[in-house]
C-alpha cells in the first residue's frame, strides 16, 4: 500500500472514533473536586470518635479545633473559622487498636447515630489532610456500595511529622452504576479507621483530620424522559395517578 494510502486509511479510523456514539458516550467524563467535609463549623459537622477494646477509660477525647494545613490556607480568610478534627487517644496494651472516625445523621426519631455521607457522582479518588506525629499507624476509608458491601481503601501510614495529604483511588471493580434506569449507584462513606501496629507505643498519642475531598465524574447522559428513574419524581407523580 502506498505511503499516501495508509495515511488515508489511518484518517478515516480516526475519524470514525471520534464520531461514533459509542466511542462518545464511553469516554465522556465531567472530572470534578468536591469538599465532603471541611470541619470548619461544628455545628454542621456531626462525627463520633470511638476507640476499640483496649482504649484508655474516658478516652478518645475530640473536638474541633482551630488548626489546619497551611499547604491549604496560609492566613485564616477574613469571615471564616477554620477548623480541623483533632483526637487525643490513649490504649492500655499494644496491639492492633484502632479509632473510628464515623459520621452522623439523624434517624427517624431524631437522633444521631453513625450513618454514611453520600458521594455525587462515580468517583475515582478521596483524598484528605491528616497530622501525624511520626508514630507508625496506618488509615483508611471505608465505602459502602448500593449492595451494602464495604470496600475498606487503604490511604496509608502516618509515620510522618505535621500535615500531608493522603489519597487514593477507587479502583473499578466497585460498582457504582447499574445497567438499568436510574443506572447511578452513588457510594457512601461510612467510617475513616487509623490503626496502630503492635510494635508501635500507644502510651498518649494526637492526630487531626481536615479537609475531606473526593474527585469524582459528575457527567450524565441525558435522554428523554430521564425525570421517569428520579425516585422522588416517580413517588410525585404516583401518588397523584388514577389507576384502574
Amino acid at each position: 500500500m502506498k505511503k499516501s494510502g495508509l495515511l488515508t486509511l489511518c484518517a478515516a479510523l480516526l475519524f470514525i472514533l471520534l464520531v461514533s456514539p459509542a466511542y462518545a458516550q464511553s469516554e465522556t467524563r465531567y472530572l470534578q473536586g468536591v469538599v465532603i467535609e471541611d470541619f470548619d463549623d461544628p455545628e454542621e459537622s456531626r462525627w463520633t470518635v470511638t476507640g476499640s477494646k483496649f482504649i484508655t477509660a474516658e478516652y478518645p477525647k475530640y473536638a474541633w479545633v482551630r488548626a489546619w494545613p497551611d499547604a491549604l490556607y496560609r492566613r485564616e480568610p477574613e469571615g471564616r473559622e477554620l477548623r480541623s478534627l483533632g483526637v487525643e487517644a490513649k490504649f492500655d496494651r499494644l496491639g492492633y487498636n484502632y479509632l473510628e472516625f464515623m459520621p452522623l445523621v439523624e434517624d427517624d426519631d431524631g437522633e444521631l447515630v453513625p450513618g454514611g455521607i453520600p458521594l455525587p457522582g462515580q468517583v475515582q479518588e478521596i483524598d484528605m489532610w491528616v497530622w501525624g506525629s511520626n508514630y507508625d499507624y496506618y488509615i483508611e476509608v471505608h465505602l459502602e456500595d448500593f449492595r451494602g458491601i464495604t470496600h475498606v481503601l487503604p490511604l496509608g501510614n502516618i509515620n510522618y511529622r505535621g500535615w500531608r495529604n493522603l489519597s487514593t483511588r477507587v479502583p473499578t471493580h466497585i460498582p457504582q452504576t447499574v445497567r438499568f434506569v436510574p443506572q447511578h449507584k452513588g457510594l457512601e462513606l461510612v467510617k475513616i479507621v487509623l490503626w496502630t501496629r503492635p510494635t508501635e507505643r500507644v502510651d498518649g498519642f494526637y492526630v487531626y483530620l481536615d479537609e475531606i475531598k473526593i474527585l469524582t465524574d459528575t457527567f450524565r447522559d441525558r435522554f428523554d424522559g430521564e425525570d421517569l428513574g428520579d425516585p422522588e419524581m416517580l413517588e410525585e407523580i404516583w401518588a397523584e395517578a388514577t389507576g384502574r
